[in-house]
């Protein structure tokens, strides 16, 4: 068990460094130089060459890699080359909003999907099923950015129930208003990851029912819901949290979008401000960032695999 787990921190060393590697190729590699960027046009040769000595922009590529790479491992992911803050601040100020919108739009996600799921499968073909199908395809089918506007038309314009965008999230001092916030933004990104949920949820217990021992369930006298819920759902769901698991990861990455459409502090939206001003630092800081989350993510994954089912344990242990 325990070498299977050391096994997969290993790859997962080797999967960040190949992620740290390529991004920073690649945004090297993209047109454009962050310092004119940032002095603007009336900036002078010599202004930007003695700015861009101070940061290390005029290193070979390899020693700027190995320079920023080795100030990660010791936590320091750099300066803002646009704000002259550290990374790691801006990132951390940030963070609690991607993180409690993630969380919420999980939540949601399991909630609808498992749901729907269920229904789906106890009424095979009937029109239960269908109609779980048509809701699940629409949710996979639209994005989230489209989810979004309508859920922005619907309660902000028309109805006035929720505001379009809100104050920095605090659950610590105003929760309510914070939830409010957040209530729009939640189902936009819940609604896709929901449907995934609710198919991945219905083909896994449709394959776990028609196993013999849920036949064998049902001929001791047990009852439709008790078989459900204590026999095939339990063993159903390995699949389903492999899922939600994935989903979750990103989730943590996946909000650039939303936030920046319902003007929300988060990661995401650093990322595209990063992103247009060619802010090197918080770009590599914040694609590390999310790779480590998603390594990380996956690793715990594992761990409740081992939990909700010994067979898992004895595999590993094997390995």
């Amino acid at each position: 068990m325990t070498a299977y787990f050391l096994g997969r921190a290993g790859r997962g060393v080797i999967a960040l460094f190949v992620v740290s590697v390529v991004a920073f190729l690649l945004l090297h590699a993209t047109p454009g130089d962050p310092i004119t960027t940032m002095l603007g046009p009336d900036a002078t040769p010599q202004m930007a060459d003695e700015i861009r000595h101070r940061l290390g922009l005029d290193l070979p590529l390899y020693r700027q890699y190995l320079a920023w790479i080795g100030q990660a491992l010791r936590g320091d992911l750099g300066i803002s080359i646009r704000t002259g803050q550290p990374v790691v601040r801006l990132v951390v100020g940030r963070l609690p909003t991607t993180v409690v919108l993630a969380v919420l739009a999980t939540v949601v996600s399991i909630l609808i999907g498992v749901v729907l799921g269920i229904v789906a499968a106890a009424n095979r073909g009937r029109l239960w099923d269908q109609a779980a199908t048509v809701v699940a395809v629409l949710g996979i089918s639209l994005p989230n950015f489209f989810v979004g506007i309508l859920l922005m038309i619907l309660f902000s314009v028309l109805l006035r129930w929720l505001p379009i965008s809100g104050p920095p999230v605090d659950f610590l001092r105003a929760p309510g208003e914070s939830l409010r916030t957040l209530l729009m933004p939640t189902l936009a990104l819940g609604a896709a990851y929901a449907a995934l949920v609710a198919r991945m949820t219905r083909s896994s217990l449709v394959d776990v029912l028609s196993a013999d021992y849920i036949r064998t369930a049902h001929a001791k006298g047990l009852g439709p819901l008790t078989v459900l819920v204590h026999h095939a759902l339990r063993n159903a769901f390995i699949p389903v949290l492999t899922s939600i698991a994935i989903n979750f990861a990103y989730l943590l990455g996946g909000t650039i979008i939303i936030e920046e459409i319902f003007a929300l502090p988060g990661v995401g939206r650093l990322l595209l401000q990063g992103v247009e001003q060619r802010d090197y630092p918080v770009i590599q800081g914040i694609v590390l960032l999310m790779s480590v989350s998603f390594v990380c993510v996956n690793m715990l994954a594992d761990g409740l695999f081992a939990l909700i089912d010994p067979r898992i344990r004895l595999v590993k242990a094997k390995e």
